[in-house]
């Protein structure tokens, strides 16, 4: 049940949709922005009209902060007109599996459970992983008369150095046992995770080095996964500071006369603004470099995401990335 081979053949250039399928998974390297992204594909979701939930996989994430609301629980709460937001917790998503799959009202509200959790958890590893991508899929499945009740979910999942162990749980369990409960489930949350028309799998990057060296491990490491991968964002991207016949007027002004008549000029000394925008320069050709290491070695479709100049997030920059994110795919 691999659809990555499908994934690596896409054509590159092609338009990334966020939005076509039912359940996103956004990853990235710590750092990159992966929460904020999520936010705004969240954001932009429900602006369009899209009943739409964010999923929290890490209790001390952050994802309600870019809509300026209280942090939630493991119940699904509504931060915006038609965005709900949740935050995962594995022993709860244990209380529900049993309530519901196995019926055992009474013994999920015995109070050791904690205590048991815990101890089947670090005794079988990929449990905690199984009840967070099991309890994502399950609500990928529920439905409001005839349609589902999401229209799209948005998982901000855990960083790349831990996706594929947490998206790979159900495959890893799933070989233990050949019939069975256990292989029940297992096979229904692979179905819904393999089927590259509802599910895909995001990446968030920015055009650094170890950002787009961890990307390209992650793209071959992906080959394993049931999950498709459908591309990627590269985030924080420094604009052009000149045009071509700016850049040639800029380069005329490191001569050290044309320097003194500018500022006999303007009245005023010009060597630390040109420095920085010397800095500015590099650092945008520096970060272009990577931009195309990432696209030789990741023949995914892409978008970008401008470096945002603002000093904290909340509903303006998160409006902002959405818009940015609509932009790119030509809404």
């Amino acid at each position: 049940m691999n659809a990555v081979p499908e994934a690596q053949s896409a054509d590159p250039t092609s338009a990334l949709d966020l939005l076509g399928r039912q359940l996103l998974f956004v990853t990235g390297k710590g750092g990159t922005g992966k929460s904020t992204i999520a936010a705004a594909i969240g954001e932009l979701a429900a602006s369009l009209g899209k009943r739409t939930l964010m999923v929290e996989v890490d209790a001390k994430g952050n994802l309600t902060d870019f809509f300026e609301h209280p942090r939630v629980g493991y119940d699904p709460v509504e931060i915006r007109p038609g965005l709900w937001s949740m935050t995962m917790n594995t022993e709860d998503s244990l209380r529900e599996y049993l309530q519901i799959f196995l019926k055992m009202g009474m013994m999920s509200r015995i109070g050791p459970l904690s205590s048991i959790f815990e101890f089947v958890a670090n005794a079988a590893p990929g449990v905690k992983e199984i009840l967070t991508v099991g309890k994502i899929a399950y609500e990928a499945t529920l439905t409001e008369g005839v349609d589902f009740k999401w229209d799209l979910i948005v998982v901000d999942a855990a960083p790349t150095g831990r996706i594929v162990g947490q998206l790979d749980a159900p495959a890893a369990i799933n070989e233990l046992f050949e019939v069975g409960m256990v292989r029940t489930q297992t096979d229904w949350m692979r179905e819904v995770l393999a089927d590259p028309n509802r599910t895909a799998l995001l990446i968030v990057a920015t055009p650094e080095e170890m950002p787009v060296s961890e990307t390209i491990e992650l793209y071959h490491a992906t080959e394993a996964l049931d999950v498709r991968l459908a591309g990627v964002v590269v985030n924080r991207v420094l604009p052009e500071l000149f045009t071509t016949a700016e850049e040639d007027t800029f380069d005329r002004l490191g001569d050290a006369d044309a320097v003194e008549a500018a500022e006999s000029v303007v009245g005023a000394p010009l060597e630390p603004v040109l420095e920085a925008a010397r800095l500015a320069v590099t650092l945008r050709r520096t970060r272009v470099e990577h931009i195309r290491r990432l696209r030789s070695e990741v023949p995914l479709p892409m978008m970008y995401v401008p470096y945002l100049f603002t000093r904290s997030h909340g509903k303006r920059a998160t409006r902002l990335v959405a818009d940015a994110l609509a932009a790119e795919m030509g809404l």
